[in-house]
């Protein structure tokens, strides 16, 4: 009887293995599938537009503007997407984009404290904040740390 108890004590332990990695299987792929619905379209998106050439004009455009951080103009790009979608429709674009690691670090950081401000902002407003304090704070130090970080790194 004891070594039956042990193997069925066995075989409970391999059932819940094998169920927590189908589990986890299935989660995982559940998960890919919904990020991949956004950052695919978005980097096809952008490809398309290095081929119209429309692109290049929104690079030059904010050139300028994208310099103080240390970034190529067609980086706006990113932001926008990151800022006024969400990270995964911005992590496509970045991904479209030829950039260095220190470009991309400084997306990163900048889009950690400005990502999905529409729809934070409603978080936000809901839980009675003020919503122009919270914009100010989040762009601020958006701004504040990409130029910092182009400085500094």
């Amino acid at each position: 009887m004891h070594c039956n108890h042990a193997q069925n004590g066995k075989r409970k332990n391999n059932i819940n293995l094998y169920d927590t990695l189908l589990t986890g299987f299935k989660t995982g792929t559940n998960t890919t599938w919904i990020l991949a619905k956004i950052v695919v379209p978005v980097y096809f998106f952008i490809t398309f537009l290095k081929h119209t050439g429309f692109l290049d004009w929104m690079a030059n455009a904010f050139l300028p503007l994208m310099n103080l951080f240390g970034l190529p103009g067609e980086a706006a790009l990113v932001l926008v997407l990151g800022n006024f979608l969400n990270l995964y429709a911005a992590i496509g674009a970045i991904a479209s984009l030829t950039l260095t690691s220190k470009q991309i670090t400084i997306l990163a950081i900048m889009l950690s404290f400005s990502h999905s401000l529409f729809m934070e902002t409603a978080v936000v407003k809901k839980a009675g904040v003020n919503v122009a304090i919270i914009l100010f704070i989040r762009i601020g130090l958006a701004l504040i740390s990409g130029i910092l970080l182009n400085i500094f790194i």
